[in-house]
């Protein structure tokens, strides 16, 4: 039983991390009304910004400031040269504009930062809490309990803010009707760059806590893709949704990878390793089917 419940509680933890990517998306989604294809690619210039600045003799703290001024000037030029040329158009070339915005990224980041893969060390140590380890006999990683927290503790903030505050309002309003939201007075410019800008801030949290457990390198880039099945559960338009999905997702890979196996070998014989990469993506499938919208996603009835 203690080893159920560290794999559970491993995935939880992990599925905090995957949140805190969809987060990004979902901020965008709720913006604009389109996937943010670039936010992977987003994630991986911040950690290249952190990791790269440090390289040049600055000291952690100064690194994350100015990986901070550059994710946050990246998200508000995106919106003054790239969406703010695109109000009204449709939703596919706000998406095409976003898919070229990742391939712009990921040949731009390497030329500054370089594109060797590096440790980031943000001063947490990934170990087992001696607490957990002594008393209970399960190996809960130190490294894992902070990310979630600082991950749960930014999506709760994020929450709040855009559900109480002004901004949060006129946001909402923007993502049901440009238009609508433009005839009344709410400057969709500046909505957009402080969206993106939030945005850019998340993918610097992100972007710090997936590569110092992974290393940065290319590979942060596909952390969008694990944010997927996050999105598809929690629904595209919700904050709280995507720690919900990322909760659920995390936990269920980490339960599948174990468990499922050997039932696979028993029946069928063979190797069925791997689980753990294409099974959130099985998963969301089938949600697909019951609930399209996502548990916290807004359902829209076809009038007729």
């Amino acid at each position: 039983m203690e080893f159920f419940f560290e794999v559970l509680i491993g995935g939880l933890l992990s599925g905090v991390m995957y949140a805190l990517v969809a987060l990004g998306f979902v901020l965008i989604y709720k913006a604009s009304g389109v996937f943010n294809f670039a936010q992977g690619a987003m994630v991986y210039l911040a950690a290249l910004s952190v990791v790269g600045i440090m390289e040049w003799g600055a000291p952690l703290w100064l690194a994350v400031i100015l990986a901070f001024a550059i994710m946050t000037a990246f998200g508000i030029g995106t919106e003054k040269f790239v969406l703010r040329k695109l109000v009204n158009q449709p939703p596919i070339a706000l998406f095409m504009a976003t898919i070229g915005l990742t391939f712009f990224i990921e040949g731009l980041a390497p030329m500054i930062f370089g594109s060797d893969p590096r440790a980031l060390d943000i001063g947490i140590v990934d170990e087992p809490i001696p607490y957990i380890l002594d008393n209970w006999n399960m190996v809960i990683s130190k490294f894992d309990l902070i990310a979630a927290g600082v991950a749960a503790v930014l999506v709760t903030v994020l929450a709040l803010f855009f559900q109480y505050t002004r901004i949060g309002r006129a946001l909402r309003a923007v993502a049901d009707d440009h238009q609508a939201a433009l005839s009344i007075g709410i400057p969709l410019q500046h909505i957009w760059a402080i969206v993106w800008g939030v945005a850019g801030f998340v993918a610097l949290v992100a972007g710090m806590m997936w590569g110092a457990r992974n290393g940065v390198q290319f590979a942060l880039t596909f952390t969008a893709l694990k944010a997927l099945p996050v999105l598809i559960l929690g629904g595209f338009t919700s904050v709280p949704g995507a720690i919900v999905g990322g909760l659920i997702i995390g936990a269920s890979e980490k339960l599948a990878e174990i468990y499922i196996p050997p039932v696979m070998q028993d029946l069928f014989g063979g190797n069925f390793g791997g689980i753990e990469g294409w099974f959130p993506y099985v998963l969301a499938l089938l949600f697909l089917l019951v609930r399209p919208e996502g548990l916290f996603g807004e359902k829209h009835i076809d009038r007729v």
